[in-house]
């Protein structure tokens, strides 16, 4: 198991004991668990994700941290867009969209004036950062 799957397992863990809330890195900052498919193994996987809720919309970023490719979960949703998402103490399935231009850019300039490091993820990578809508299925 990775450092960063260690870190996702326990952050996971974390959220479920606390009704949703974590501390460290992300005290105060609305998290998500979103439940994709693999792709390639079938299985069910798990991310932590923050999440930003504007008009009753929920949307999430592919960010990686500002990493050169998109997390695993953005290639999973793209082949299966049916997910689920636990917030908080509720569960509920849901069907992912990635946001076009130009309001893609709007939502993603949103979540960094919120959360800095979006700003500096954007900053450490040449892809554009894709952001997806999770629509209450």
């Amino acid at each position: 198991m990775s450092d960063f799957d260690e870190m996702n397992r326990k952050v996971i863990a974390e959220f479920r004991e606390n009704g949703g809330k974590v501390g460290g890195w992300f005290e105060g900052a609305p998290m998500l668990i979103l439940h994709t498919t693999g792709r390639k193994s079938g299985k069910e996987r798990e991310n932590p994700l923050v999440y930003l809720e504007r008009d009753g919309r929920i949307f999430v970023f592919a960010s990686k941290a500002g990493a050169p490719d998109n997390p695993d979960w953005f290639h999973n949703l793209s082949s299966n867009p049916s997910v689920s998402v636990e917030m908080g103490t509720d569960t509920f399935p849901a069907t992912a969209t990635v946001v076009p231009d130009p309001q893609r850019g709007e939502i993603y300039a949103e979540q960094a004036a919120k959360f800095e490091n979006f700003a500096d993820y954007e900053k450490q990578t040449s892809r554009v950062i894709p952001v997806v809508e999770l629509t209450k299925a």
